[in-house]
């Protein structure tokens, strides 16, 4: 037998939002941060991170939000 779709089959459209929120805020936090960048002296190293990895994890962090909603069926 076939299964039919219900209201509990993800959603593309709602996870679609979800990263998108996410993205959002995580160029938010760049744009509030300003140059974000990570420093070991130890190594003498020191590197720049642009904007668009910290908006990609936020889109990540969006996304495994809308998987927390979804495990707990809210």
């Amino acid at each position: 037998m076939m299964s039919t779709k219900n209201d509990d089959d993800n959603n593309f459209g709602e996870a679609a939002g979800f990263a998108a929120g996410g993205a959002v805020l995580g160029g938010g936090a760049a744009a509030t941060l300003g140059g974000i960048g990570v420093l070991a002296p130890a190594a003498g190293v020191a590197i720049g991170i642009g904007a668009a990895p910290v908006v990609a994890a936020g889109a990540v962090i969006g996304l495994a939000a809308y998987g927390i909603k979804k495990a707990f069926r809210w």
